[in-house]
């Protein structure tokens, strides 16, 4: 059971600091700059990919999309 305690909580270390991490990349940018990297990836995605790739460009706009939120009010 101590093992099982030791192991959750070791992840969510991991995922505050994951939480942590993504806010630092967020806040070091400017609202322009994320702007023209969601176009881009809009751009990438009319021009086709692969389902692997299709996922990986709808997690980073999500990320991507937090940040427009977040800087540009």
């Amino acid at each position: 059971m101590k093992g099982t305690t030791a192991v959750a909580s070791g992840m969510g270390l991991i995922l505050v600091a994951t939480a942590l991490m993504a806010d630092t990349r967020c806040d070091r940018r400017t609202c322009e700059e994320v702007k023209a990297e969601i176009r881009e990836i809009e751009s990438r995605m009319r021009a086709g990919y692969s389902h692997t790739q299709g996922l990986r460009y709808e997690e980073r706009l999500r990320q991507l999309r937090e940040c427009r939120y977040r800087l540009c009010r």
